[in-house]
């Protein structure tokens, strides 16, 4: 019987990259439409998912050890996604294009990375 607590981490990691990817969408942009509002309200829930994320990846963990290592690794993602979230924010200002293109890159690498577990 598969551990819920291993399809709550999960769930939250591919929540996290949900929100991340709307907000590169959101903060991107342009023209007359309004921006969707499910992209704007999976954007909007950015700070909380992040939120959880760190509290999830600075968990103790116990289970079987197939378990602990689906975790472990989404917790590295998690940590990884949360640093490339703050290097976009830093660099958005400067340069908003390559930022995104840097955030948008981590993304797709961390959803390769996600496929490779299950």
């Amino acid at each position: 019987m598969k551990d819920e607590r291993v399809t709550f981490f999960r769930k939250a990691l591919e929540g996290l990259i949900e929100s991340l990817e709307a907000t590169v969408r959101v903060t991107g942009w342009s023209g007359d439409e309004a921006v969707p509002a499910p992209l704007k309200e999976s954007a909007s829930r950015l700070v909380d998912r992040l939120g959880t994320a760190d509290r999830l990846a600075s968990s103790t963990f116990t289970g079987s050890s197939a378990d602990i290592a689906r975790v472990k690794d989404m917790c590295v993602a998690m940590r990884r996604l949360d640093a490339a979230y703050v290097s976009y924010r830093q660099h958005l200002e400067a340069d908003g294009g390559t930022a995104s293109i840097t955030l948008g890159a981590e993304l797709e690498e961390v959803k390769a990375d996600i496929r490779r577990l299950s």
